[in-house]
């Protein structure tokens, strides 16, 4: 299976604690800020993930300003 490097945003506080993530029944635990070499289907998977995240954030805070704006 082809596989890619990653490294995985880290911080202080959210962002901090390693990854857990599953392909076809194999488990990996994935550091945050350093660089590793995954399976691309799970390295397409973290991605698809982080942009839902994203996505969701986005939608949060619009609907934040809809409520203190009294919409």
């Amino acid at each position: 299976m082809k596989t890619v490097k990653i490294k995985l945003f880290k911080d202080d506080e959210k962002y901090s604690g390693d990854v857990f993530a599953c392909l076809n029944g194999k488990s990996y635990l994935i550091q945050r800020g350093v660089e590793v070499e995954v399976p691309y289907p799970l390295a397409a998977i973290i991605e698809r993930s982080a942009q839902a995240d994203i996505q969701t954030y986005k939608n949060l805070n619009n609907l934040m300003q809809k409520y203190k704006r009294g919409i």
